[in-house]
């Protein structure tokens, strides 16, 4: 990915009347503990205030006390409230939750339970809250249902997109998998279970809302899809690829919808990307960007003003470097870039994943991701939902 910063024109540039200044300062949403705390997600709320959840538990799908917290943060406040549960199907794990402002300011989550202890079990559900205050316990929900599709033309273009890969197919469990994914299109249970959400939904202007979804055990994504606000859902076509995974969606100007995709698949480790141009319903043959990726989760933001910011994390290997990177045009090149976390030292790095990022009322940005320090010794806490505030100035400053 190429990220070119002209230093020496930044340098002897004269001030811009009214720009603003660079900033960033960011803080633990909880200190530091045990217990495996993944996957956030972050809202503003009309207020002004940010909400974000994320799971916690002793593990991920096999650990049967993992659920869903949540936390307020007063806008101009640096402190955030006492994490609690916002989630949880007591004797299952519940993961992957995602928060999402629709058009009409009401608040949704939507995260899966396993049911026996595999990803490929796991139930899509969702909430909506129509009205809320003081977000410092959970909201009384409107809406409490199952996310329940039938996913589109699954089969047919199942079997219509890996024909021109099925007689090179690599040994091992690539391969095994984009087998087992082939055989296993025409099974209705396991086409309906095991999706899931990992970033924000795309609202389009008709009002059609588009949420990203991915299997593991299909390894690759589809959106599911509502016209009504939720009341009904049907869904796109798969997005078939070997290993194209937790999508990130944004819209070009002309309509078109990008989806950003985590590589769960074989080499080269590049980001995956395709394009839709009928509001979601079908989509282009994924090809690999030049976008790193080292198998982990990444999202993309379109600004009001045009710009795109890509939050990643810039490897091939390991997840101890995060980037934020702009691009002026449309995701053709990413021209400014600058590190959120980064450990380059080599023994017992840190981890910073997972990431998720809005644009606030004010322009600003916010993300959140997982955080574990570098240093640490077996044993001590180590887990924690890192915030950082900053602005594009501050990306545009470089390093």
């Amino acid at each position: 990915m190429k990220c070119s910063i002209i230093l020496l024109a930044l340098l002897l540039a004269p001030p811009l009347c009214g720009a603003e200044q660079p900033f960033i300062e960011s803080e633990l949403i909880f200190p530091l503990g045990t217990l495996h705390a993944h996957s956030s997600s972050i809202v503003q709320l009309p207020n002004g205030d940010f909400y974000a959840c994320w799971y916690k538990g002793s593990g991920e799908r096999t650990a049967d006390d993992v659920k869903v917290e949540a936390s307020l943060l007063r806008r101009h406040s640096r402190r955030w409230s006492t994490p609690y549960t916002l989630v949880d199907q007591p004797d299952f794990p519940d993961t992957n939750p995602v928060l999402f402002m629709d058009s009409h300011q009401r608040l949704w989550v939507i995260w899966s339970t396993v049911l026996a202890h595999h990803w490929e079990t796991a139930l899509l559900r969702y909430k909506i809250a129509f009205h809320y205050r003081n977000l410092t316990a959970p909201p009384r929900w409107d809406v409490n249902d199952p996310l329940l599709f039938i996913p589109r033309n699954f089969a047919a273009a199942v079997k219509r997109d890996t024909a021109p890969w099925l007689t090179h197919l690599p040994a091992g469990r690539d391969g095994d998998e984009a087998k087992h994914a082939i055989q296993m299109a025409s099974d209705e249970y396991f086409s309906r279970m095991g999706w899931m959400g990992r970033n924000q939904p795309l609202e389009l202007p008709s009002g059609r809302i588009l949420v990203p979804l991915y299997s593991d055990g299909y390894n690759f994504s589809l959106l599911a899809i509502t016209d009504d606000g939720g009341k009904t859902w049907t869904s796109s076509e798969p997005i078939v690829s070997m290993g194209g995974v937790q999508p990130s969606l944004v819209r070009k100007q002309d309509g078109t919808i990008v989806a950003f995709m985590r590589n769960n698949g074989p080499p080269p480790r590049r980001v995956i990307g395709a394009e839709s141009k009928d509001d979601g319903i079908t989509w282009s043959t994924p090809t690999y960007t030049d976008i790193p990726n080292p198998g982990s989760s990444m999202e993309v933001t379109g600004l009001r003003d045009g710009l795109w910011v890509l939050i990643c994390n810039d490897t091939e290997r390991g997840r101890h470097s995060l980037l934020v990177a702009i691009s002026d045009d449309e995701g053709q090149t990413w021209k400014w870039c600058r590190h959120l976390d980064r450990d380059t030292s080599g023994k017992n790095p840190g981890s910073f994943h997972y990431p998720t990022l809005i644009q606030a009322h004010d322009g600003s940005l916010h993300a959140t991701y997982s955080y574990t320090p570098s240093g640490l010794k077996r044993g001590e806490p180590s887990q924690s939902i890192k915030h950082v505030h900053f602005n594009v100035e501050w990306v545009k400053q470089g390093e």
